[in-house]
């Protein structure tokens, strides 16, 4: 429920958005139809704590605990179990995903990662043998560091842009470092540094006046903020599953934008990326001059799939995705937002150094405090309450099991004034 305190601290940065919080709190849950009710308490285990974590791994629904259960009886061959069509569920699953990020299932395939999609990405581009410039920034995601600073030892001109002080990536510095030579612009829709997130549009609008590419790791704003890939204009983007999707390890979701498939390299080759297959080699096969004949179907699975999906993974995320679809993310951005505002608004207030934008629409609120994580470890431990806790920042994630007493609960035990 909504308490007073937090609710005066969130209207005071979005009173609009707290009166749509208290609306949503009052709707009625409609199993397998309209748009379940706010905070999804009852959609998740009874929690022993208080989860503010969502934006490192985020808690399975039982509906989808219940899914994965159902496919492992099947696998057991139990005669209790019901035939689940996992083969059709992962179409559905893959479908759904493009519903949420606005994407069409032929612009979409499976994959393991993030990082993986990012990697096919550079490859698909003949990076890093190509050569040019890669414009990057300091919020994207920092495993990416590593990435680009191998594409630049290989010779590419790699740009970093610098985190702002206000928490943003200067899009004038951007526009300045994109020039002709540019390939590729790589970045976080929502970075998992702060929860900053890029105007795509924006982006792709400087990328492609002078023929680069966009890639975008969507994995902290597929399911939380609006998106549209098509509509934006982006080229690659990737996410995995375990975070906001509510999914697990091991199955992310990479997107080609249809219109630039037929320009790409395929950087390897699987069975997976197989439309039409024959053999000419085996008893009663149609005679032939070659081993096989075959063709790869004509989209991103064509180009990029390798492997089979994780079916548990699969039945997981269908569930997963089709309450995210019928909830709405323009529902869940709204719920949430007077939490991110009270939490902004009162830890501003106390002195805390923000390193999100104050008026930021996602579900990441980052503060910086030095050795954050040997001063706060103890105090939260105690209080049974986890958030994200870095070297020299701590990180508060909102789910849509979150409500203001979970805020009011870490308001109250962070201290009063930053710790010295």
């Amino acid at each position: 429920m909504l308490t007073r305190r937090s609710l005066i601290a969130a209207a005071a940065a979005g009173p609009s958005l707290a009166a749509v919080a208290s609306e949503a709190q009052g709707q009625d849950a409609i199993p397998g139809g309209g748009a379940p009710a706010l905070p999804a308490k009852a959609e998740f285990a009874d929690m022993p704590l208080t989860y503010l974590d969502a934006g490192a791994t985020h808690p399975m629904p039982l509906g989808a605990q219940a899914a994965v259960e159902a496919y492992l009886r099947e696998k057991t061959l139990d005669g209790s179990a019901r035939s689940l069509r996992v083969g059709g569920q992962e179409s559905e699953m893959i479908a759904a995903f493009g519903t949420l990020v606005g994407a069409s299932p032929d612009e979409l395939c499976i994959i393991q990662s993030t990082t993986m999609g990012e990697n096919l990405a550079l490859l698909a581009l003949g990076l890093p043998e190509a050569g040019g410039r890669i414009v990057t920034d300091a919020l994207h995601f920092f495993g990416s560091f590593y990435t680009y600073g191998e594409m630049g030892r290989a010779g590419m001109d790699v740009v970093t842009l610098p985190l702002e002080a206000d928490g943003r990536i200067d899009m004038d510095k951007m526009a300045q470092a994109i020039n002709d030579q540019t390939k590729l612009v790589a970045i976080s829709h929502v970075s998992t540094v702060n929860g900053f997130e890029h105007d795509l549009k924006a982006v792709c609008d400087l990328a492609h006046a002078h023929g680069a590419y966009v890639f975008a790791d969507i994995i902290h704003g597929a399911g939380t903020t609006p998106i549209d890939l098509r509509a934006a204009g982006v080229d690659f983007a990737s996410s995995a599953s375990y975070k906001w999707l509510m999914g697990d390890f091991g199955l992310a979701f990479f997107y080609v934008r249809r219109e630039i498939q037929e320009k790409l390299r395929r950087p390897w080759w699987g069975y997976h990326q197989v439309a039409k297959f024959q053999t000419h080699v085996y008893p009663h096969d149609t005679p032939g001059d070659t081993v096989a004949d075959y063709e790869a179907s004509d989209d991103a699975a064509g180009l990029f799939a390798m492997g089979a999906a994780p079916w548990t993974g699969v039945v997981q995320l269908n569930w997963s995705l089709a309450w995210l679809n019928r909830v709405g993310v323009e529902t869940i951005q709204a719920w949430r937002q007077p939490m991110a505002n009270a939490v902004q608004t009162e830890l501003r207030a106390r002195g805390y150094a923000p390193l999100t934008p104050l008026h930021s629409r996602t579900p990441l609120v980052a503060f910086s405090l030095k050795d954050a994580r040997t001063k706060l470890s103890e105090r939260l431990n105690g209080a049974n309450i986890r958030l994200g806790l870095s070297q020299n920042r701590f990180r508060v994630s909102l789910a849509v099991f979150n409500d203001m007493n979970d805020v009011d609960r870490l308001l109250a035990v962070l201290p009063k004034t930053p710790p010295a």
